[in-house]
């Protein structure tokens, strides 16, 4: 199941922000996040906060859901009224938000058109699994804005999909992308690497399968074996292998060797684009440190420098809205030190890279170019290796301890 919500302090029923939050907030970035906690199945390794119709039980409509989530667009709508800005990404996660109907998702992005407003030209990306589009609706995700579409390819080879739960026909990913882009919507493909009985060959088998479908961007990402999930059962009772670090470490080099000579370039340890204009910009927000707000069960939001999260299940949810008040279970207030160390954590993950002057780290840094884990990038600023990106934690580690 889900892992559970952090602590933190109360958040205000109305959903109030304190004024210092909105200062300023007219030079910095903003984005939606819209969480569709539906799935048809549960993945084995996933500790997303989703649910199938079996575990929602009589709590949480799909039918209704997105009525609900356009309550919480008119309440963000409210809460930032002070400083209106109109949105530059608009993310579709999950779960499955292709589960809902089209109508549906189109709905949710008319609220936010309607009660925030969609800046010229932005990005508006929905997450999907190969088996959950048809050509006709992605047409429509695309006449009703959408203009990039995700799908969860994870990889090619049947035996590595059966770990990971996984349940599209492979075969079917080249035919939605092919729709995808016959609806001129822009297309990423999600991979994983290091599952359990996954060989080199397999991934590369994989690789060689999305590279085909000429997709914009490849997101990969190392599988993480999280306390909760099935998969973490399997790997206590012995009955598959653990990750090992080693390997997962020898197929990120395959991966990144893979995708660089098919012409797509790193901008972030896990995500690779054919060019910059390809890069998720949403994504490429929260990295920067941008502002967003998180629509739905579970989802986070961050509007300068206060952070806070939603309710978890989807029946809680809906109840708040229905009574009016915020979702929000509980939120913090960063200080200056606490930001600062997170536009570190973020920030050096990029291949644009950071300037460690701002941070104050310059002898850290300066140490880590001499290891081989940093090398110079334009305009004074320093960004990770390969090796870096391989240790890129333990490079972190090292930043913060300067900071």
């Amino acid at each position: 199941m889900p892992s559970t919500l952090p602590d933190g302090d109360p958040a205000p029923a109305d959903g109030a922000l304190p004024a210092a939050a909105l200062a300023g907030a007219q030079e910095r970035s903003f984005g939606v996040y819209l969480h569709v906690p539906f799935c048809a199945v549960r993945c084995g390794y996933c500790d997303f906060n989703t649910y199938t119709a079996t575990e929602l039980g009589g709590g949480g409509s799909q039918a209704a859901y997105a009525a609900t989530a356009a309550a919480e667009v008119r309440l963000a709508a409210r809460v930032l009224a002070a400083a209106p800005r109109p949105a530059s990404t608009v993310f579709f996660g999950g779960g499955t938000p292709t589960l809902l109907p089209v109508a549906d998702l189109a709905a949710m992005l008319a609220a936010v058109r309607a009660e925030i407003g969609l800046a010229p030209g932005a990005e508006v990306t929905t997450e999907a699994n190969p088996d959950s589009v048809t050509p006709q609706g992605l047409q429509q995700l695309a006449e009703a804005g959408f203009t990039r579409v995700s799908f969860g390819m994870q990889s090619a080879v049947p035996h590595v999909l059966a770990v990971l739960e996984r349940t599209h026909d492979p075969a079917r990913v080249p035919h939605a992308v092919r729709w995808a882009r016959e609806a001129g919507l822009d297309v990423s493909l999600d991979l994983i690497y290091g599952t359990p009985g996954e060989s080199v060959d397999d991934l590369r088998r994989s690789l060689e399968a999305a590279l085909a479908c000429e997709p914009d961007h490849v997101s990969a990402y190392a599988l993480i074996v999280e306390e909760g999930t099935r998969l973490a059962g399997q790997v206590r009772r012995g009955e598959v292998p653990a990750p090992l670090d080693d390997d997962e470490a020898d197929k990120y080099e395959v991966v990144d060797d893979v995708l660089s000579a098919a012409g797509h370039s790193w901008y972030e340890v896990s995500n690779w684009a054919r060019g910059p204009e390809h890069a998720c910009r949403h994504n490429l927000a929260y990295w920067r440190g941008g502002d967003w707000w998180g629509i739905g069960p579970g989802a986070h939001s961050h509007v300068g420098g206060v952070r806070w999260w939603n309710v978890k299940h989807p029946s809680a949810y809906a109840g708040r809205l229905g009574a009016g008040a915020s979702p929000a279970h509980a939120r913090e207030v960063l200080g200056e030190d606490d930001r600062r160390l997170e536009d570190v954590l973020l920030r050096s993950r990029l291949a644009e890279g950071f300037d460690p002057a701002w941070w104050g780290v310059r002898p850290a840094a300066a140490q880590l170019l001499l290891d081989g884990l940093l090398e110079p990038a334009p305009a004074g600023r320093v960004a990770l290796t390969r090796r870096g990106r391989l240790l890129a934690d333990a490079v972190v580690h090292r930043l913060l301890a300067d900071a």
